[in-house]
């Protein structure tokens, strides 16, 4: 089953980066691949933690699929989940952590996993998706970057 991990440290808060991942509806302007993201459901589940229920569709040339994940939005462990729901993979996991470094930045690690439903499907898209994939940390940061200005690293 393929799968990509990347960690990495970037110049902002661990906070500012959970916001910012956290706002899923954003991807289209920036995330490769992600032409759409609706929101279908948003529940408080208490103490920091909010669930969402959206739908992606991404696009490759003449390609184009979407699929519906739960999102766990957890604040209070600056973590994020996401679990598959519905759409052409058979598996789909997928973890953010965004860990506190030094003032005005942290570490950032990103894992995901999937199995498309379909072999033809898996060999046409999956080169595609492992590629997208490399450069979501990269545009991530350049979205930070975008959002909160380019910070400068203080502390010891």
């Amino acid at each position: 089953m393929p799968s990509f991990r990347n960690k990495r440290h970037v110049r902002h808060s661990a906070t500012d980066m959970f916001e910012l991942v956290a706002d899923v509806e954003r991807y289209p302007e920036f995330v490769p691949l992600c032409e759409s993201l609706r929101v279908r459901r948003k529940v408080a589940s208490g103490e920091g933690v909010d669930i969402l229920v959206a739908d992606m569709s991404v696009a490759y040339k003449m390609f184009r699929e979407s699929f519906t994940s739960r999102v766990t939005l957890d604040r209070p462990r600056l973590a994020i989940t996401v679990e598959y729901l519905d759409g052409p993979f058979s598996r789909l996991e997928n973890r953010w952590s965004f860990n506190p470094e030094l003032e005005r930045a942290c570490h950032v690690e990103f894992f995901i996993s999937y199995e498309f439903r379909s072999r033809t499907l898996g060999l046409l898209m999956g080169a595609m998706f492992d590629a997208a994939f490399r450069r979501f940390a990269d545009a991530f940061e350049a979205r930070a970057d975008e959002v909160y200005g380019r910070q400068r690293v203080t502390g010891a």
